[in-house]
Order: C-alpha cells, then structure tokens, then sequence
C-alpha cells in the first residue's frame, strides 16, 4: 500500500493523488448505492388504494400517509365534497393524488395502479338494502372489478396486491364440523349462499375465490384479508353498511333482532392488518381478521353500559349458534388489536361528532 509521500511507480504521480481519487470514487459509489436504495423505497411506497373514501380505505390512506407512503387513490369523483376529508389528512397536500376510477372501467384503473408498487384493494360493492337482481347488481360488479384490479396489476407489473375480502367469504359454511374453530381453509359454500339468499356473502366468496385462481394461474403475489363486522371511528361523513349496524342499536326498536354471534374488529386494527399484509414479505395466502366474538344481545349491554343516555334494542330471537372463528394467523404476523370498549367509545364519539347520532 502507497504512502501519501511516496510516489505511484506506474504513473509517476504523487500517491495522494491516487489515494484522493480513490477516495472520491469510493464516496461516488457509496452515494449511488444510497440514491439506489432511496429510490427503491421510494418506489416500493407508492401503492394504490381502491375506493378511498370508504369507512376502511380512508383509515389506510391516513396510516400509510402517516408512514410516508405516497398514495394514489381511487374515488368516483374527485371533487365530490364526501371525499373532502382524504385531502385534510396529514401529508394528504404532497403525498395524496385522487384519481376519477370505477371498477367497471379498466381504463380508469390502469391509470391510478400505473407506477405502483402496490395495489390494497378494499372498493367493495356493498348494498344497504335489497337488490331486485343481486346477481348484476351485486355479484357480478364485485368478481369483474376485482378482476379489472388484478389484470391492470398484472399489466403494471405491480409487486403485490392485497384484497380486503370478508368473513363472509368463510363462515357460511353448513358442512363444516359443529364446533370445530374456523381457519382460513373453510370457505363459504357458493350453493348454500345462493338457497338461503345470502347474496354479500356469495359475492364475497365468488370475488376470493377468483382472485385466489388469478393469481395462482398468472403469478401475481395476492394476499387476501378477511375481516369481520368493522367498528369504529369514522373519517368520511356518511354511514355505511357497517356502522349502521351499530347506529341501529342506538336507536331502538321494537322489532325483535337476532341474537347470534358477531365478529367484531375494530377499523383501525383492520387498516393495520392491510399494511401489515402488504409490508411483511413473508405475508401470504389469506387471513381472517377478527378480534371479539359476541353475540348480539350481550355488544348492546356493553354499548347501553358505556352510554345509559342511548336506546338500544331489547327484544332478541336464539339463534343457531355460529362456529367460532380464529385469528390465530393474523397473530402470528404481530398484528395486535384493540379492546372492545375502546372501539364502542371511539365509534359513538365519532359519529356524534359527525352528527350521524340523532
């Protein structure tokens, strides 16, 4: 090795000349491995987030803008006032682009998945109330528009989708053992669905099961999430399917409810489980996420003993009792979720504050 004071015997030259030039290319490597690798971040954190104004959507858009991923979101209309609240989120001005999407149109979709590295797929169809033909109406928008997802992913060259399916897609199963915990290889039966008119549930298993065989038959890493009924706080200003569920129990009615049991998860928990699937490169296959198993009578007495101001429903009919379900796999990947009574509080908080309460 040359001393500073030495002299190159090959060029003549000072050796710390040579020394400083070598140090200046070991400096110019190290600064391009690092751009490399920023860059690389950079690109794994641009992801796509389907229908990101829902109840759901909207808490993964404001995680993952949180830490510091750069989100194109789909939404029917970008300037609809419903979608407000994803542009007031922290870092939504720099971080947050809105893209005019349905999934209908694979055009539409094409140009918000394009340059992602992620797709989390959580637009879903769900109807408030019954359909005339639940096949069109429901199903069908539900199998095609995840298939247009899955297809313009493919077309990107995204690295890895992640599919917000539901327990709906696991539970109604007449054939699996009474008793027996349910895991992530029970699936609801198709033909059962269809005889007891439990058309979200079909629609739910049709879409799983044809984004299952999508991805095994063209090679795109899909992860599936299975959540249950999902509490919580709100961001967006309308209700939906799911805290209506709750809203009616403050509500009251004389009409006797079912008391069968309820798979309760909080909002939160469930956009954390999304990420947490997209992030953790050991993540695959499905995951059922849940975290209280209630029955229906029993979630309104905790609720009406949090808040003796509210009404709630006091008329019950026994049910068959539901199998159980198992989050146990979900756990397994560090997924921890929050206690029932904060989830009750922080929902009735947020929507009084939103003025869904009346």
């Amino acid at each position: 090795m040359l001393r500073k004071t030495e002299v190159d015997p090959l060029t003549h030259r000072p050796a710390y000349l040579l020394l400083l030039r070598r140090r200046r290319k070991k400096k110019k490597k190290k600064q391009i491995i690092r751009r490399v690798r920023v860059a690389m971040e950079v690109e794994r954190k641009r992801v796509c987030v389907t229908g990101a104004g829902g109840f759901v959507a909207s808490w993964v858009v404001k995680f993952l803008l949180s830490k510091g991923y750069v989100v194109h979101g789909t939404v029917r209309d970008p300037r609809d006032e419903k979608y407000a609240h994803l542009n007031k989120l922290e870092r939504a001005s720099d971080n947050l682009k809105l893209f005019k999407a349905d999934l209908s149109d694979y055009g539409s979709l094409r140009s918000a998945i394009e340059g992602c590295a992620g797709v989390l797929h959580v637009a879903c169809p769900v109807p408030s109330s019954s359909v005339p033909n639940p096949e069109v109406d429901v199903v069908e928008p539900a199998v095609n528009g995840t298939l247009n997802v899955l297809k313009a992913c493919s077309e990107a060259k995204v690295k890895r989708v992640i599919y917000v399916s539901s327990v709906a897609a696991v539970t109604m199963n007449p054939n699996w053992p009474k008793e027996q915990v349910m895991d992530e290889t029970c699936w609801s039966d198709k033909e059962y669905c269809k005889i007891t008119d439990n058309w979200y549930c079909f629609s739910k298993t049709e879409a799983e099961s044809a984004a299952s065989d999508y991805a095994r038959q063209n090679g795109l890493d899909v992860v599936a999430v299975c959540p249950g009924l999902i509490l919580g706080p709100v961001l967006q200003p309308t209700l939906n399917a799911s805290t209506l569920v709750l809203v009616k129990f403050t509500r009251g009615s004389e009409d006797s409810v079912p008391d069968r049991l309820r798979y309760v998860v909080d909002v939160r928990d469930v956009a954390e489980a999304v990420i947490m699937a997209y992030e953790k490169s050991k993540a695959e296959g499905r995951y059922i996420c849940i975290a209280h198993s209630i029955k229906t009578r029993d979630l309104a007495e905790k609720l009406y003993g949090l808040y003796p101001d509210l009404t709630c429903s006091k008329n019950y009919i026994e049910t068959q009792h539901n199998n159980k379900l198992s989050s146990e796999r979900l756990l397994k990947l560090e997924w921890t979720y929050r206690p029932l009574e904060e989830t009750l509080v922080d929902s009735i908080e947020s929507y009084r504050a939103a003025g869904l309460l009346k």
